[in-house]
């Protein structure tokens, strides 16, 4: 079997690593990869963001299998557009991705199928987030969220209202982040340890995999903004085999139910990012 990685970071270089042990394959490419993946794989140079280019790659390499490491890609419709063409890839179509993609699609999925996370609000325009932030409808701290993709940096736990209409500013009028501040989500502050746990989903079943912590704030103790994550270690001693079958019991399988009565079976990895509340475990995003 020949393997196609797309992406060029470490969680590439990763996959690159373990599926090339496998003694099925042959051969590993990833595009466009980096300079430490090419001391150990061939790469090959390609947009990863457009799903045309990385097809014609797959065809013309007789790729068996296409694995997506980014967001963007997905975000795009590389699966979709793979699938209509009989090409096998692992990776969530364009409409199931939104729940990493778009905040807001979550947040509205997530209520829709009764999945357990905090009370929120969309807002499409800087003064209506203002006027909601005001109100005190989530208390004095609260969490700001652009809806799109922002590399990790889109979300602010904010101490203060003032913190939170500060965040308003950089993220719907500034345009810190450009589009993805286009609407943001507002939503009360929970409290409790995060977890990260991930599943590979095949549409319908999940295979749990080892849960772990992920450390998010630039400073110690927990303190700063957010960042795409400042260290990480697995596995996590809050998951026990208790957690982890309420996990799957309130959050996993109902989303993968959810998805496929809404006509979009999710396959791939589902990264769930969890807070473990005094109520038992909350969503607070999907990577």
């Amino acid at each position: 079997m020949q393997i196609l990685v797309v992406g060029s970071g470490a969680r590439e270089h990763a996959l690159c690593w373990k599926l090339s042990r496998d003694p099925g394959v042959r051969r590993v490419v990833c595009a466009p990869g980096n300079d430490g993946i090419g001391g150990h794989f061939s790469t090959i140079p390609v947009d990863a963001a457009d799903p045309e280019a990385v097809l014609t790659l797959a065809e013309q390499h007789r790729i068996d299998l296409t694995v997506i490491g980014p967001e963007a890609p997905l975000a795009g419709g590389i699966a979709d557009l793979f699938s209509a063409r009989g090409r096998p890839i692992f990776g969530p179509r364009r409409r199931a991705a939104q729940l990493e993609t778009s905040k807001a699609f979550a947040k509205d999925f997530l209520q829709r199928h009764r999945v357990p996370t905090a009370r929120y609000r969309v807002c499409g325009d800087a003064e209506s987030a203002v006027r909601a932030i005001r109100s005190g409808e989530f208390g004095d701290s609260l969490v700001v969220k652009a809806d799109g993709l922002a590399g990790g940096k889109g979300v602010v736990v904010a101490d203060t209202r003032a913190e939170a209409e500060a965040a308003i500013q950089v993220l719907m009028v500034d345009r810190a982040f450009g589009d993805a501040g286009s609407r943001i989500v507002l939503e009360e502050r929970l409290y409790g340890p995060e977890v990260s746990f991930f599943v590979i989903a095949d549409g319908e079943h999940a295979v749990p995999l080892v849960a772990a912590q992920d450390h998010k704030r630039i400073f110690d103790d927990d303190h700063g903004p957010n960042t795409g994550g400042m260290g990480a270690f697995a596995p996590s001693p809050l998951v026990d085999d208790a957690m982890r079958d309420r996990i799957l019991g309130e959050v996993v399988r109902p989303v993968l139910y959810g998805l496929i009565i809404e006509g979009s079976p999710y396959r791939g990895v589902l990264y769930c990012g969890l807070m473990l509340t005094a109520d038992g475990p909350q969503v607070i995003e999907f990577n």
